[in-house]
């Protein structure tokens, strides 16, 4: 059996056995907080742990590296949909340390898809329609900037109102220390 079917199984059992129950809540995060962290495993319960949240405090938000790589990107988007549709007011940026984001490049991806089966003709057919693949998969060099930048970003999106509060921190990927990078 997969590990697909084993989470199907597994599932059949939580809602029989209304597992879920201890979870219930709103869409609305209680906190009036979003996250925007790495989808890092290590930070899967960690980062909540180490933040005092629970299930329905916040909204969290994961991509590679805890990034906002352009304005209109889906982590903004999400972020977007956050203040306006849920009413969150304050924004933490969390990146953490040892992240495999850092140093990524597409040099290495273009190998990894070669290896794969993704031929170059296909990768020429996406950066005919307009897509930098050396941008797109490229993650950062230094970890307390890229905080900075991404806090930046939001704090600086014409669709973010001023009045909501955006810091930045990284967070130890062991221990759950968090170290302020940035603050509004």
């Amino acid at each position: 059996m997969n590990m697909i079917d084993q989470i199907i199984a597994y599932n059949k059992t939580f809602v029989a056995e209304k597992g879920y129950e201890k979870y219930l809540t709103d869409k609305y995060p209680n906190k009036r907080l979003a996250v925007l962290s790495c989808m890092d495993t290590r930070l899967t319960e960690l980062l909540p742990a180490a933040l005092g949240l629970k299930n329905g405090d916040a909204k969290i938000i994961k991509n590679a590296g805890g990034l906002v790589i352009s304005p209109f990107d889906s982590a903004m988007r999400s972020l977007i949909v956050a203040i306006y549709e849920l009413g969150v007011d304050e924004i933490m940026v969390v990146a953490h340390s040892h992240c495999g984001a850092c140093h990524m490049s597409y040099d290495h991806f273009h190998q990894e898809m070669n290896a794969r089966g993704v031929e170059d003709d296909t990768l020429d057919i996406i950066r005919k329609c307009g897509i930098d693949l050396n941008q797109w998969l490229e993650g950062f060099k230094d970890t307390p900037t890229s905080v900075r930048k991404t806090v930046e970003t939001i704090k600086t999106h014409p669709l973010v109102p001023k009045d909501v509060v955006v810091r930045g921190f990284i967070i130890d990927s062991e221990t759950g220390e968090l170290e302020e990078i940035c603050h509004k």
